[in-house]
């Protein structure tokens, strides 16, 4: 049963990668997907993908670094699919690899822009429809570093972590306009970013960024339909009690479906001792 037929899914970062897996799995489901990237040779691959296995979806080429262009892109979804009932903020760069001082101030500062900023933009963007009409969700990427540190990946890490609680606090604010904001933790993915550390070698990565990469690129990472099943769920009405959490593919969130989550949990915090 196509649980969000008739539904509106903006995605990020839709061109490849966790992007383009979900924006395949939404449409699966029945949601007219937008594709919002900067690339338009991976948007119209994209878009021919979910077009020959039955489903629907616009092409936006857009910048997320630029306001007024996601603020287009918007309008472009209500008048295409009559409204907007999802964002997903998949749009990401790793940014600089390697120790903190080697890197150039403008790399490191895009990668915040993009991964943080970027994501900002969007939400700034989408939220307005959603608070008009009283229904909305939100579910953003995180990625490593963001629970965890990760030495040699200070931008990513920063940007990813500042990420989530930008997650909390959106939620909080939200919370009384029906607006759910969620995060995924989605797991190790092969994808361009495994070649760049596969690249980057050891002594820039890390002895043991090398052997998750190594290992990765074998297996392939963590499945799609876990994250596909983790997103359909968050933004669906089951999860209407759920928001401001953090949740890897690996939790066994299917239980919060039943169950409430207690406040402290999922989130980043802060650890003290009495």
């Amino acid at each position: 049963m196509n649980t969000l037929k008739g539904k509106s899914v903006l995605i990020t970062g839709a061109g490849r990668g966790i992007g383009k897996r979900l924006a395949m799995g939404f449409a699966a489901e029945g949601a007219g997907v937008g594709l919002l990237a900067r690339s338009q040779g991976e948007l119209d691959l994209a878009k021919l993908e979910i077009e020959q296995a039955g489903g629907q979806a616009l092409r936006l080429r857009v910048d997320v670094r630029e306001p007024e262009e996601l603020a287009h892109a918007v309008e472009r979804m209500r008048t295409t699919f009559g409204g907007l009932d999802i964002l997903i903020c998949a749009a990401g760069v790793q940014g600089p690899i390697g120790p903190f001082l080697g890197s150039k101030a403008k790399d490191w500062n895009e990668t915040v822009e993009i991964n943080l900023i970027g994501a900002a933009n969007s939400c700034r963007a989408a939220l307005p429809p959603m608070i008009e009409k009283r229904s909305g969700k939100i579910i953003l990427i995180s990625g490593g570093g963001a629970a965890s540190a990760r030495p040699y990946f200070t931008a990513y890490a920063s940007s990813k972590t500042a990420l989530v609680r930008f997650g909390e606090n959106l939620a909080a604010e939200v919370s009384d306009h029906n607006v759910q904001v969620n995060l995924i933790a989605p797991g190790a993915v092969y994808s361009t970013m495994t070649d760049e550390i596969l690249r980057a070698g050891e002594d820039r990565a890390g002895r043991k960024e090398i052997e998750d990469a190594e290992r990765v690129r074998v297996t392939g990472g963590v499945g799609a339909e876990k994250q596909i099943a983790l997103a359909l769920f968050l933004a669906s009405e089951r999860s209407n009690h759920i928001s401001g959490k953090l949740i890897h593919v690996n939790d066994d969130w299917k239980r919060f479906e039943q169950e409430n989550m207690k406040p402290e949990l999922f989130t980043l915090r802060r650890v003290q001792k009495i």
